[in-house]
This record gives structure tokens, C-alpha cells and sequence, in this order.
């Protein structure tokens, strides 16, 4: 039988990923990308719609398969793991997945006591217990017998966070948290995850690309674009990109558009490299 996953408690990376590339069909969706998550950190994939972020986190909880690469959790790399190995590894990390996925025929008290059910021997008094601290952290106490259809968007996401560390992760992987929220219930949202990273003392990987939202809630980020991983830093570093007068860095020209909420060639346009009305007058002319 393999050993089983070692976690020591001086070993600072929690993920590792090495030269991940997925492919869907012709399409390549991660090109070779290597990123590490540091235990205790915040890390932010942030990067526009349909850049990979979301597959990325995907194959890094072992949901995905990529073929090429591979991805490490607490010092186990995936494909060496057994079927039992991976569940036992998956009872360490919790994942709020975009609409919370809840089960609409369950409670919300069920929906969190049901990973309590499966993965734990405990006796059913001890069960609501847990769950009612669980919805306390996140503010739903009193909406244990209510049913997801009776919630708002940003109180489904709460319950979804609820269940997600029912089991006390070591990780949170939240996918696009902020999905379909107004401003103000995002916030609210950013500052719970960063409230349960200070009280749990988690380590939180979050796939967004909400600007606002990352700046508030990471330590580090990484900037995805066409399925790789051009740069990665510190908020403040992103910050810094986005503020300056002047970049010269092509990676970081591009991190400043995307940052300004500019199209990838909007500054050309700007700068006369892509001049329509030239271009138009100049044909007629032509």
C-alpha cells in the first residue's frame, strides 16, 4: 500500500502544481502552468472570463485530469494516490463552488450536516451541533430549517461556505465567490472569507475576476491570460502595475489593461498603433 500523505509542519507549500496543460478537444485550456499555494496564504487566480482560471482550480482539487503535469496536495502527488487515499485527501480541503450548490430538496441544516454525515461516525445530536456553529461563523444561524429557494444569492453562497468547512478544512477553494452579486453583498462576502482565514487559519485559493474583491482578500495573486501565468505577486505589487503612469514590461502592460478594465488593445488604439479612422480614411484614399 502507498504511504500515506505527509504534511510536516514545517513545510510551508500546501499545493504544488508542476507543468499542468489540459486540453479540451484542439483547444488548449492550461498551458504549462506551475504555481504553489503557501500555507496560510490567501491566493487569488484572477483573470478574464475564459482564461482557465476555473479549470485550473478543477484540476487542482482532482476533479480534472490534465495531460500533462501533475498537481501535489500536502506533500502527495494526485495521480499516485488510490481511490481511498483521494477521499481521505479530499476530507482536507473544502470547496464553495459558484452557486453554492446546494441541494434544493434538503434543508439548509442538512445541506451542511450531510459531508458530516458521510465522512464521520457521529451521533446525530453531535451532528447539529456542529452545524449550527458552522452557520453561526457564517451569519445563518437562524435559517438552519429554512430551505435554499427561502434564501437570497449571497445568503445561499454563506450556507454553501457553512457546509464547505463542516469537516474543519486545512483549504478553502472558492470558485468565483463573488458570481452574481451586488456590490455591497460581495463585500459582505470578502470580509466572511477573510474573517474564517483569520479565525480558522486556512489556506484560501480564490478564482475570481472581480478586481475589487482580490485587492481586498489576497496576499498574493496570479495573473491568468489564455491559459498560463504570466505574472504572480503581491496585491500591493498589482496594485503599484495599475497606478503607474508608465510600464513599460509587456506582461505588465497587459496586467494594467486588464486591471483598468480596458480591452487588450484598447492602449494600442490609444497610442495610434491601431488607428481606425486612419485606417478607414486611408482605404477610401487608397
Amino acid at each position: 500500500m502507498p504511504p500515506e500523505i505527509q504534511n510536516p509542519d514545517d513545510d510551508k507549500t500546501l499545493v504544488r502544481v508542476s507543468g499542468l496543460v489540459k486540453r479540451f478537444e484542439d483547444r488548449i485550456i492550461l498551458d504549462h502552468i506551475s504555481l504553489e499555494v503557501r500555507r496560510g496564504e490567501t491566493l487569488v487566480i484572477m483573470g478574464r472570463s475564459g482564461c482557465g482560471k476555473s479549470t485550473l482550480l478543477r484540476t487542482m482539487i482532482g476533479s480534472v485530469w490534465p495531460e500533462e503535469g501533475q498537481v501535489e496536495l500536502f506533500g502527495g502527488k494526485l495521480a499516485d494516490l488510490g481511490e481511498q487515499q483521494l477521499d481521505s485527501m479530499r476530507k482536507r480541503f473544502g470547496v464553495l463552488f459558484q452557486s453554492g450548490a446546494l441541494f434544493n430538496s434538503m434543508t439548509i441544516g442538512d445541506n451542511v450536516a450531510l459531508p458530516l454525515r458521510e465522512h464521520t461516525d457521529l451521533d446525530e445530536d453531535t451532528i447539529d451541533i456542529i452545524v449550527r456553529i458552522k452557520l453561526e461563523l457564517v451569519g445563518l444561524r437562524e435559517s438552519v430549517d429554512l430551505m435554499p429557494a427561502e434564501l437570497s444569492g449571497g445568503m445561499r453562497k454563506r450556507a454553501g461556505l457553512a457546509r464547505a468547512i463542516a469537516l474543519d478544512p486545512e483549504i478553502l477553494f472558492y470558485d468565483e465567490p463573488s458570481a452574481g452579486l451586488d456590490p455591497v453583498t460581495s463585500g459582505q462576502i470578502d470580509r466572511l472569507m477573510m474573517d474564517l482565514a483569520h479565525r480558522l487559519g486556512v489556506t484560501s485559493v480564490v478564482v475570481t475576476h472581480e478586481m475589487e474583491s482580490a485587492f481586498r482578500i489576497a496576499d498574493r495573486v496570479a495573473w491568468m491570460e489564455a491559459g498560463s501565468i504570466p505574472r504572480i505577486g503581491t496585491a500591493r505589487e498589482f496594485q503599484a502595475i495599475r497606478d503607474s503612469e508608465r510600464v513599460e514590461d509587456p506582461v505588465d502592460q497587459k496586467v494594467q489593461r486588464f486591471l483598468r478594465g480596458q480591452e487588450p488593445d484598447e492602449q494600442g488604439k490609444e497610442d495610434g498603433e491601431d488607428n481606425y479612422e486612419h485606417d478607414i480614411l486611408g482605404a477610401a484614399e487608397g
